[in-house]
């Protein structure tokens, strides 16, 4: 089962040219199950929605319930009914889904979620999610509560199923920060007792480039931070044959497409045991 997680950066940039660039990257990985995050909706149209019917994939949507603070950075007359939001495409259907608000304090808030996707794959049921966490560069106690709320809300939806929960997401964290740790649950203590979520890109070829938010893209570099890798596929124990194990893990979408970087992050690319 291969599995992305990507940042998609809504409506920023050059985002028509940048919609193409990603359903290109996206066509030639030939993903089963996908994790957006700052997916565009207007005017009666959605990024993923379109990205579902160029792919031929099933889709959940999720909108944030406070896009103001997004639309306030976008150009003026441009920022009217815009929304913002996650989703998920999968090569199954969707039969259930949920969604989670995420906990920040007031001066932060902008609507950040966890969406919930339980898929019907044919070997067996997949538990899925994916989310955003704030981005505040000093915010780490508020990412380490999101991360509890997120790990008790994976847990709640594990359900009576032999695959591993799937975590996807952009987590605005590296990845020895206290709350990709904490959320972990294999190198300190796990945010729900038992609960281990495994990064996945623990099975990387070693040296392999890992950073998502890289000086090497134009729209990242402007902003003048580290390159670092921020965006995760967390994984649950493999189950009773397997199912779940990570086979291999890279990026992609970290180059230009016919002269266009798709985003401003690269996505993980992940290919997980499905029996």
């Amino acid at each position: 089962m291969r599995v992305v997680t990507w940042n998609v950066w809504w409506r920023f940039g050059p985002w028509e040219a940048r919609q193409k660039a990603i359903l290109s990257v996206l066509r030639e990985l030939r993903p089963d199950v996908v994790g957006l995050q700052e997916v565009w909706a207007a005017g009666g149209e959605n990024l993923a929605g379109w990205l579902a019917d160029e792919l031929g994939l099933y889709w959940a949507w999720a909108p944030s319930p406070a896009p103001e603070r997004w639309r306030r950075r976008l150009p003026e007359g441009e920022e009217r009914g815009v929304d913002i939001g996650n989703a998920v495409l999968s090569r199954w259907p969707v039969i259930a889904q949920e969604t989670l608000l995420l906990p920040v304090p007031d001066d932060l808030a902008d609507g950040r979620l966890a969406l919930y996707a339980r898929l019907a794959a044919p070997a067996c049921e997949v538990p899925f999610f994916t989310t955003h966490l704030t981005s505040a560069p000093g915010a780490s106690a508020v990412r380490q509560e999101q991360v509890g709320s997120l790990a008790r809300f994976v847990a709640r939806h594990k359900g009576d199923t032999p695959f591993p929960a799937v975590v996807t997401g952009d987590f605005n964290a590296w990845p020895d920060s206290d709350e990709v740790r904490l959320f972990g649950g294999y190198k300190t203590s796990s945010a729900v007792p038992g609960q281990v979520l495994l990064d996945a890109w623990e099975y990387a070829e070693p040296g392999a480039p890992a950073a998502t938010w890289s000086a090497e893209n134009p729209y990242a570099a402007r902003l003048l931070e580290p390159s670092v890798r921020i965006d995760y596929i967390h994984v649950g124990p493999p189950g009773p044959v397997g199912e779940g194990h990570v086979r291999a893990v890279r990026r992609a979408g970290h180059g230009p497409v016919d002269g266009i970087w798709p985003s401003d992050h690269a996505a993980v690319v992940a290919d997980l045991a499905m029996p």
